[in-house]
């Protein structure tokens, strides 16, 4: 389940252009945490030239809009780092 997620997940992000995309699954630190509703936890680590002068809040709600219907229910948690590539 958690690597169709995350080939769901890469797929939908191409649309964000980025030039490096990295995410990690860190479900099994998470299991049965309070309020989890079965959604796994996952790092986000991506590059997008889209990002360029954007503040972190417009580059998250860029990202959360691409992915917008897999939360809550497969993604319960998603940490994000977002980076423009003169940043990197």
């Amino acid at each position: 389940m958690t690597e169709s997620l995350i080939q769901e997940m890469t797929k939908r992000l191409q649309v964000l252009a980025p030039t490096a995309l990295e995410i990690i699954d860190e479900s099994a630190m998470h299991a049965g945490h309070q309020g989890n509703g079965g959604g796994g936890h996952f790092k986000l680590n991506m590059t997008s030239s889209l990002f360029f002068e954007k503040s972190q809040i417009i580059r998250h709600r860029l990202i959360y809009q691409v992915l917008n219907d897999l939360i809550p229910k497969q993604i319960h948690a998603l940490s994000i780092h977002a980076l423009a590539p003169d940043e990197t």
